[in-house]
Protein backbone atom coordinates (compact mmCIF):
# COMPACT_ATOMS: atom_id res chain seq x y z
CA UNK A 1 0.00 0.00 0.00
CA UNK A 2 1.04 3.48 -0.91
CA UNK A 3 0.46 6.77 0.34
CA UNK A 4 0.94 10.48 0.45
CA UNK A 5 4.59 11.25 -0.51
CA UNK A 6 5.31 7.84 -2.45
CA UNK A 7 7.74 8.12 -5.34
CA UNK A 8 4.51 8.06 -7.84
CA UNK A 9 3.07 11.27 -6.10
CA UNK A 10 6.55 12.64 -6.26
CA UNK A 11 6.81 11.85 -9.98
CA UNK A 12 3.73 13.28 -11.24
CA UNK A 13 4.80 16.34 -8.97
CA UNK A 14 7.92 16.59 -10.52
CA UNK A 15 6.08 16.29 -14.20
CA UNK A 16 3.99 18.91 -13.16
CA UNK A 17 6.70 21.76 -12.11
CA UNK A 18 8.82 20.77 -15.25
CA UNK A 19 6.18 22.03 -17.44
CA UNK A 20 6.04 25.48 -15.51
CA UNK A 21 8.05 28.15 -17.35
CA UNK A 22 9.26 31.19 -15.65
CA UNK A 23 11.49 33.65 -15.64
CA UNK A 24 14.81 33.03 -14.72
CA UNK A 25 17.05 36.12 -12.11
CA UNK A 26 20.72 36.66 -11.52
CA UNK A 27 20.93 37.13 -8.10
CA UNK A 28 24.17 39.26 -6.70
CA UNK A 29 25.60 39.93 -3.50
CA UNK A 30 28.28 41.20 -1.78
CA UNK A 31 29.88 40.80 2.28
CA UNK A 32 33.14 40.57 3.80
CA UNK A 33 34.79 41.63 1.29
CA UNK A 34 33.91 39.18 -1.14
CA UNK A 35 31.37 39.19 -4.21
CA UNK A 36 28.90 36.61 -5.77
CA UNK A 37 26.29 35.69 -8.18
CA UNK A 38 23.93 32.89 -9.30
CA UNK A 39 21.55 32.09 -12.14
CA UNK A 40 18.08 31.64 -9.85
CA UNK A 41 14.53 30.09 -11.06
CA UNK A 42 12.76 29.91 -7.44
CA UNK A 43 11.67 33.20 -7.01
CA UNK A 44 8.68 34.93 -6.94
CA UNK A 45 6.71 38.35 -5.38
CA UNK A 46 4.60 37.21 -1.70
CA UNK A 47 3.48 40.58 -0.49
CA UNK A 48 1.91 43.89 -2.63
CA UNK A 49 1.56 46.14 1.39
CA UNK A 50 3.96 46.05 2.28
CA UNK A 51 6.17 44.83 -1.46
CA UNK A 52 8.03 41.47 -0.66
CA UNK A 53 9.93 39.20 -2.52
CA UNK A 54 11.41 36.00 -1.77
CA UNK A 55 14.65 34.50 -3.64
CA UNK A 56 15.60 30.57 -3.21
CA UNK A 57 19.21 29.92 -3.47
CA UNK A 58 20.81 26.27 -3.15
CA UNK A 59 22.98 25.56 -0.33
CA UNK A 60 25.16 23.97 -2.24
CA UNK A 61 25.89 27.36 -4.54
CA UNK A 62 28.88 30.06 -3.59
CA UNK A 63 26.44 32.36 -3.49
CA UNK A 64 24.74 31.16 -0.93
CA UNK A 65 27.90 31.64 1.42
CA UNK A 66 28.40 35.57 0.44
CA UNK A 67 23.88 36.15 0.40
CA UNK A 68 23.74 34.35 3.88
CA UNK A 69 26.21 37.64 5.14
CA UNK A 70 24.77 40.58 3.13
CA UNK A 71 22.34 42.73 3.91
CA UNK A 72 21.03 43.14 0.60
CA UNK A 73 20.62 41.18 -2.62
CA UNK A 74 20.21 42.78 -6.32
CA UNK A 75 17.83 40.67 -8.97
CA UNK A 76 18.57 41.16 -12.11
CA UNK A 77 15.27 39.84 -14.62
CA UNK A 78 17.57 37.73 -17.01
CA UNK A 79 16.37 39.17 -20.40
CA UNK A 80 15.79 36.40 -23.67
CA UNK A 81 19.17 37.81 -24.98
CA UNK A 82 21.50 37.40 -22.15
CA UNK A 83 22.75 33.85 -22.83
CA UNK A 84 26.35 34.68 -22.02
CA UNK A 85 25.15 36.05 -18.48
CA UNK A 86 22.99 33.10 -18.13
CA UNK A 87 25.44 30.44 -18.95
CA UNK A 88 28.36 32.78 -16.70
CA UNK A 89 26.03 32.67 -13.34
CA UNK A 90 24.25 29.42 -13.98
CA UNK A 91 27.23 27.06 -15.14
CA UNK A 92 30.34 28.35 -13.78
CA UNK A 93 31.19 28.18 -9.34
CA UNK A 94 32.44 31.33 -7.47
CA UNK A 95 35.05 28.40 -5.98
CA UNK A 96 36.59 28.82 -9.04
CA UNK A 97 35.79 31.34 -11.26
CA UNK A 98 35.64 35.17 -10.66
CA UNK A 99 32.25 35.42 -12.43
CA UNK A 100 33.09 39.58 -12.52
CA UNK A 101 36.00 39.46 -14.05
CA UNK A 102 34.26 38.36 -17.35
CA UNK A 103 31.43 40.83 -17.81
CA UNK A 104 30.34 44.23 -17.12
CA UNK A 105 29.62 45.47 -13.52
CA UNK A 106 29.24 48.10 -10.95
CA UNK A 107 29.13 48.62 -7.57
CA UNK A 108 25.39 49.18 -6.56
CA UNK A 109 23.25 49.39 -3.19
CA UNK A 110 25.16 47.38 -0.10
CA UNK A 111 28.04 47.01 -2.28
CA UNK A 112 26.39 43.92 -4.07
CA UNK A 113 27.18 43.52 -7.84
CA UNK A 114 24.85 45.32 -10.72
CA UNK A 115 25.25 43.78 -14.14
CA UNK A 116 25.85 46.72 -16.27
CA UNK A 117 24.39 44.37 -19.74
CA UNK A 118 20.80 43.79 -17.37
CA UNK A 119 19.26 46.91 -17.36
CA UNK A 120 16.03 45.66 -14.97
CA UNK A 121 16.94 44.81 -11.73
CA UNK A 122 16.08 45.87 -8.35
CA UNK A 123 17.50 45.91 -4.97
CA UNK A 124 16.33 44.18 -1.32
CA UNK A 125 17.30 44.48 1.82
CA UNK A 126 17.24 40.95 3.59
CA UNK A 127 14.59 40.67 5.89
CA UNK A 128 14.96 36.84 6.82
CA UNK A 129 16.97 33.75 5.68
CA UNK A 130 15.33 30.38 6.12
CA UNK A 131 15.97 26.94 5.15
CA UNK A 132 13.40 25.65 2.93
CA UNK A 133 15.14 22.02 1.86
CA UNK A 134 18.17 22.15 -0.63
CA UNK A 135 17.52 26.08 -0.95
CA UNK A 136 17.35 28.83 1.49
CA UNK A 137 14.59 31.60 0.90
CA UNK A 138 15.65 35.05 1.48
CA UNK A 139 13.14 37.56 2.10
CA UNK A 140 13.64 40.84 0.77
CA UNK A 141 12.17 43.95 0.95
CA UNK A 142 12.73 46.04 -1.98
CA UNK A 143 13.91 49.45 -1.75
CA UNK A 144 15.39 50.32 -5.57
CA UNK A 145 14.94 49.39 -8.88
CA UNK A 146 15.79 50.24 -12.59
CA UNK A 147 14.52 49.69 -15.53
CA UNK A 148 11.82 49.25 -18.06
CA UNK A 149 9.54 46.39 -17.60
CA UNK A 150 8.25 44.76 -21.03
CA UNK A 151 11.07 45.92 -22.64
CA UNK A 152 12.07 42.75 -24.10
CA UNK A 153 10.80 38.95 -23.10
CA UNK A 154 12.61 37.06 -19.88
CA UNK A 155 15.06 34.18 -20.56
CA UNK A 156 12.84 30.88 -19.09
CA UNK A 157 13.41 28.43 -16.97
CA UNK A 158 13.09 25.90 -20.24
CA UNK A 159 15.77 27.46 -22.11
CA UNK A 160 18.10 27.63 -18.41
CA UNK A 161 17.37 23.91 -17.70
CA UNK A 162 19.93 23.04 -20.67
CA UNK A 163 22.92 25.23 -18.77
CA UNK A 164 24.81 22.64 -16.48
CA UNK A 165 24.47 23.48 -12.80
CA UNK A 166 27.95 25.24 -11.68
CA UNK A 167 27.36 22.89 -8.88
CA UNK A 168 26.09 19.45 -8.73
CA UNK A 169 22.62 19.08 -7.52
Amino acid sequence: MTGPGDGEDRAAVHALVTEIDYPMFIVTAAAGGRRAGCLVGFTTQCSIHPPRFLVCISDKNHTFGVAREADVLVVHLVPEGATDLAELFGSQTGDEVDKFARCAWREGPGGAPVLEDIGTWFAGRVLDRRPVGDHWAFLLDPFEAAGETGAESPFTFHRARRIPPGHAP
